[in-house]
């Protein structure tokens, strides 16, 4: 065997901040969907979606044992592996497990239509045979707001599969984009996506920020062209009121992206007293400073 790395992708490559050190194998090219106003990471012609070849990724599998990588996490990218049929992640995952024994994680980006095709019990095979946490971008919790950025998904469908993915004894994690209801339906996507998660209770939640590098007039000609962005306040005012609505029990709650002005880390609910007075502290200073609009702020 040559000293070649024995993984190939397409360009470019996404994947969550948790899974830095896993490795990953590209079961599929781009996103089903890819109809999210607000998302540009699929959008090169080169991303167009498919299946990669079957053979092609079990070879990648078998070569990585082969050469003897050692890892514990892997990841299943692109944009949706659940898209896949079951026959072809029970052979992935079976193959994972045959050669690369120490493997111990398995996640993947998870669109929640994509769990309507999968029974509780065919959840539970895939949970058996490695898969273990699911990456589920709900972006909001209100019908309004999902309707307009054309996410695809309801209150309801997104509730329903993070249940089923509970019932299956999978774990999930839950993304939240602050920002993403402009300033006229701030409040509402802050309330309707804490009432999503006490419904839902995930292992995980993440909280971005809205951030625009080619898709900003996609998203305000989805608003009929009535979307205002937040500034840093309204962002950590959009914040305080949704973690202030929650009513965890022990969900993991980071809000340390990049794109975050503030960073924040803690357990949602025993850390939320302690998360609503860093907020406060940093809606004072952007108060105080309004001239800052990115960065990140330690209070």
């Amino acid at each position: 065997m040559d000293n070649q790395f024995p993984v190939k992708y397409i360009e470019p490559l996404f994947r969550p901040p948790s899974e830095g050190r896993s490795l990953i194998f590209q079961v599929t090219n781009g996103c089903s969907w890819n109809r999210c106003t607000y998302c540009d990471m699929y959008t090169d012609p080169q991303k167009k979606f498919h299946p990669r070849d079957e053979a092609d990724v079990l070879d990648e599998i078998r070569k990585c044992g082969e050469a003897g990588v050692k890892v514990r996490r892997v990841f299943l990218a692109d944009g949706d592996a659940m898209v896949l049929s079951m026959r072809r992640l029970r052979v992935i995952l079976e193959a994972i497990q045959t050669h690369l024994p120490d493997v111990r994680r398995v996640s993947v980006y998870c669109l929640p239509k994509n769990l309507k095709n999968k029974s509780i019990d065919e959840l539970r095979e895939l949970k058996v045979l490695g898969l273990t946490l699911l990456y589920i971008g709900a972006e909001s919790g209100d019908d309004t707001v999902l309707k307009y950025i054309d996410k695809g998904e309801t209150y309801r469908s997104t509730a329903d599969a993070l249940i089923k993915a509970h019932d299956a004894g999978l774990k999930t994690s839950v993304m939240i984009l602050n920002g993403i209801g402009g300033r006229a339906f701030s409040k509402q996507h802050s309330l309707e996506s804490a009432r999503l998660l006490n419904e839902t209770q995930p292992n995980y939640v993440a909280m971005l920020v809205l951030t625009f590098y080619r898709g900003q007039q996609k998203v305000i000609d989805g608003y009929g062209g009535n979307f205002i962005e937040l500034n840093a306040t309204e962002l950590c005012e959009e914040m305080r009121s949704f973690i202030g609505a929650t009513e965890l029990e022990s969900s993991i709650f980071r809000s340390d992206h990049a794109s975050n002005h503030l960073v924040l880390k803690g357990v949602l609910g025993k850390d939320k007293q302690d998360l609503l007075q860093q907020i406060d502290q940093a809606i004072d200073h952007f108060r105080q400073h309004p001239e800052f609009e990115r960065g990140e702020y330690g209070f």
